[in-house]
């Protein structure tokens, strides 16, 4: 669960004319319609055979949103995402189909422009999984990170730790203090990670402001530090080629950071 108190389920249900839950739970389904916020039938519990799960239905009040319509591009960005953080599961929109084997290693092969340095590191356990490339061309670091499934586009704590661990992981492999710049540039990865009780810095959840992975637990910082140290770490000792490519472009970019800050010093001292 990315939310704690259906917040947003309540402000769909006050905005349509129309809305309808179906809740299907342990052989028991509970059907309630509302409009406007307003309950106006409250079917009585039945037996049933589906699955557990539960189906949302509504139609945003024509009072309000006047010649409203759906923007197809963003519905199909989230399904997606939900594609890709949930492998096997199949999403069919508009007669569209949306499914993913590989979690995030799918989702950087879409989104990859160009060619990459080598192979997609992708390693996962239960609560966390990270994919992780170096494009040819870019001079950026592009990232997507995940926290319960909402895509938290201003990063936060996950974030900002998974970098750290990287460049920490990658300093002790190879035995050398470089920079961090020179690490991460052109860097293209992704991570998902699931916490107790998120906290977002905003109502729209995209920033994690959470320290903990679960109240009283370990802190999100030593949770993907952990992992990034175990996993890649061994990653890269089984696949000594992806190792060499890896360290090559580190000792390519600190070339090319050196040389441009030799040429930017002469400037300076003609200048002067």
């Amino acid at each position: 669960s990315v939310g704690l108190n259906g917040v947003g389920t309540k402000a769909v249900n006050a905005l349509s004319d129309y809305f309808r839950v179906r809740s299907f739970r342990d052989g028991k389904m509970k059907v309630a319609e509302f409009s406007k916020g307003n309950i106006v039938e409250n079917y009585p519990e039945n037996d049933t055979s589906d699955r557990n799960g539960t189906e949302i239905s509504f139609v945003p009040d024509h009072s309000i949103f006047l010649n409203f319509k759906f923007r197809k591009e963003y519905i199909e960005r989230m399904l997606r995402n939900y594609a890709y953080l949930n492998p096997g599961l199949k999403i069919i929109f508009n007669g569209e189909t949306f499914f993913s084997e590989n979690g995030l290693k799918d989702l950087l092969n879409e989104e990859l422009e160009g060619e990459i340095l080598y192979p997609i590191v992708h390693i996962k356990e239960e609560d966390i999984e990270v994919a992780i490339t170096h494009s040819d061309k870019s001079q950026t670091e592009t990232y997507f990170s995940f926290v319960n499934g909402q895509n938290t586009t201003q990063g936060g704590t996950h974030l900002n730790a998974f970098r750290e661990a990287y460049v920490k992981t990658i300093r002790e492999f190879f035995n050398k203090n470089f920079e961090a710049a020179d690490i991460r540039k052109s860097i293209i990865a992704a991570i998902s990670i699931n916490v107790e009780e998120p906290v977002f810095e905003s109502q729209t959840k995209t920033k994690l402001g959470s320290r903990d992975i679960h109240k009283g637990g370990i802190t999100v910082n030593k949770f993907i530090s952990d992992f990034v140290k175990k996993e890649l770490d061994n990653y890269l000792h089984r696949h000594g080629e992806t190792a060499d490519i890896l360290l090559q472009k580190i000792q390519d970019s600190e070339k090319e950071r050196k040389a441009i800050a030799g040429i930017t010093k002469q400037a300076r001292e003609r200048a002067k």
